[in-house]
């Protein structure tokens, strides 16, 4: 009895499912950068600062949540609790250093010192996307769009988590709560390190997973739902601290339900069933680490120069025919030495590139500008957001911004869902997935624009649906078209595409023309500052300008919604150039599903 305990003990252990749910976990923790709205206001009224130097240090948060070459380059030197222990170190050492500052227990240091100090902090989060997303892509290859989308969700709804525990502890002292930004995470993170792994066995498909996807998808829109019903309940009524108590620990449940699918998969089923082995993939038991597709793909890549444009046209069975009749008469002639078969360098679509491989391949930057241009446009209004709402009439801000979490967590979530459907169910490619959002995001910035009665609400939901959808479906592509064996430092080169874009779309575009505007209502001689621009203070501080009417970010929802319309049409170049590749990763299991 005991034995057959330890056996299942240990299944338990080494489950993948275990993993994936200690990432949610950890992801949980990784939304740290979108509290620094909250705690702001302590750090400006503590050390005496004004709003330009406030802003130089949210550029210095946002930096830090994007600059992740060094945990994408650790995760592939260190085994990944190594880059997570580092990541909590940077973390607790950051923002725990910030808060002694704060709270007058050591000297207060220069301006650059403290950028210095919020980039370490917050950078600690990108150790734990990294390595959240390494292992749980490489545990579940097959299911790459939900496993990214719903990791990807959690570090989104971080921010609303973290508050409502903070509210919760109902401290007097605001500076607690830079205390608990530096302790919270980094303890989750160092009690769960040495789950986040690949497992053994990881390829299997197993019959259970469908189930127990769409079991984590229930827990997430109700998570969603519950989040948004909470944040809703404490802004409009005065809530008494014991209900605050109640629904912060049915916050808890939510969250740790999830462990419900490793506890039944490892103690509830019987062991593997044999049928199950044979779903392995042959090529696995015969060459370790080397697929039948990944062999068929090494003599096609051979050939991908010699046939012509046309053959990729034509059907599957019928392409397939051409291109073996095409690689049988290369490789006789080759034989023969009539010819010489031509290799490109370096590797092909679909297999394992470095950094530097992939920064000279015409696709990953399709996907680096596109990404900039969609989620730099949808984070200009995240960015902006209160401005947008008060120049519209609207006094309660924080509605809008507490939506736009609800949204963009949603956004990630079925992004990676119906992306996969895309993929894997058609064989089509998955960039596809983004071309929609960005259009859907086009549309939002419309309605900002037009300011509409109720356009807030309706360009709040299709900007943070089409914002977050991006984070879901972006990592799951690069991993698709260039390989998991260095996923860490591709994603982490991605990323900076978001700084890039609110630095251009925000700090520039939107915040000249907001201040442009609010010159010729006022008639004021002088530009004032946007409070959302890396530019704020440049005017005087104490009296700040504002504008009124949608004019104030219609010139810049119309540029938004121009951009989101070009990122379209590099997405949809990137699905014509990718069709093979997806053909080739996924046309066969369908076809295989499918008889």
């Amino acid at each position: 009895m005991m034995g057959r305990f330890q056996e299942r003990f240990r299944s338990f252990i080494n489950n993948r499912w275990l993993v994936f749910v200690a990432a949610m976990w950890i992801q949980s923790c990784a939304g740290i950068g979108y509290l620094f709205g909250s705690i702001s206001p302590v750090i400006k009224s503590s050390l005496n600062y004004n709003q330009k130097q406030l802003a130089r240090l949210g550029v210095a948060k946002d930096l830090g949540d994007s600059v992740g070459f060094l945990a994408g380059s650790l995760s592939e030197v260190l085994p990944l609790w190594g880059a997570l222990l580092v990541g909590a170190l940077q973390n607790f050492i950051g923002y725990g250093w910030v808060w002694l500052i704060v709270t007058g227990r050591a000297p207060i240091l220069p301006l650059w010192a403290m950028c210095i100090l919020i980039f370490v902090g917050n950078n600690g989060e990108t150790y734990f996307n990294t390595a959240a997303l390494v292992s749980c892509v490489q545990n579940f290859p097959k299911s790459r769009g939900p496993v990214v989308g719903i990791l990807k969700g959690f570090a989104g709804l971080g921010g609303a988590i973290l508050t409502q525990i903070y509210t919760m502890v109902h401290s007097p002292d605001h500076a607690s709560l830079i205390f608990m930004v530096a302790v919270g995470p980094a303890m989750v993170v160092i009690a769960l390190m040495f789950i986040i792994r690949p497992v053994g066995g990881h390829r299997q498909v197993r019959s259970s997973d469908g189930t127990s996807f769409t079991y984590i998808y229930s827990v997430c829109l109700v998570l969603a739902a519950y989040l948004m019903g909470v944040m809703l309940v404490e802004d409009l009524a005065d809530v008494g601290h014991p209900v605050i108590i109640i629904f912060t620990v049915i916050l808890f449940v939510l969250l740790i339900i999830p462990i419900v699918i490793p506890v039944y998969l490892s103690f509830c089923l019987e062991t593997t069933d044999p049928a199950e082995e044979d779903l392995l993939p042959k090529a696995e038991k015969s060459e370790p680490g080397k697929s039948e597709e990944e062999a068929q793909e090494v003599i096609f890549s051979e050939v991908e120069d010699e046939k012509p444009k046309e053959v990729d046209l034509l059907p599957a069975s019928e392409r397939q025919k051409r291109i073996a009749q095409l690689q049988s008469k290369l490789c006789q002639a080759a034989a023969e030495g009539a010819v010489r078969v031509k290799r490109r360098r370096g590797p092909h679509r679909g297999e394992d590139f470095t950094l530097t491989q992939a920064l000279i391949k015409a696709d990953f930057w399709l996907i680096f500008i596109s990404l900039l241009l969609g989620s730099g446009s949808g984070l200009t209004v995240i960015d902006n957001l209160g401005q947008m709402s008060q120049s519209l009439g609207y006094d309660n801000t924080h509605i809008f911004v507490s939506m736009i979490s609800i949204w963009n967590f949603l956004g990630r979530v079925g992004g990676g869902y119906f992306s996969e459907i895309i993929a894997r169910d058609h064989a089509y490619p998955r960039p596809v997935a983004m071309a929609v959002a960005q259009l859907v995001m086009a549309v939002g910035h419309i309605f900002f624009a037009m300011g509409w009665p109720g356009a807030m609400h309706i360009g709040t939901l299709l900007i943070g649906l089409g914002y977050g959808a991006h984070w879901a479906i972006v990592p799951a592509t690069a991993s698709e078209l260039f390989g998991l064996k260095k996923f860490g430092a591709l994603y982490n080169f991605l990323t900076l595409a978001n700084p890039a874009g609110s630095l251009v779309f925000s700090g520039l575009i939107a915040s000249y023309i907001y201040d442009r505007e609010a010159e010729k209502q006022h008639q004021h001689p002088h530009h004032l500052q946007n409070s959302g621009s890396i530019f704020a203070g440049m005017g005087n501080v104490n009296e700040p300008l504002t504008c009124n009417g949608s004019v104030c970010f219609f010139l810049t929802s119309m540029i938004m919604s121009g951009l989101c319309i070009i990122a379209f049409i590099l997405s949809m170049i990137l699905v014509r150039r990718t069709k093979i590749v997806y053909s080739n990763l996924y046309g066969k299991s369908r076809a295989s599903h499918v008889g």
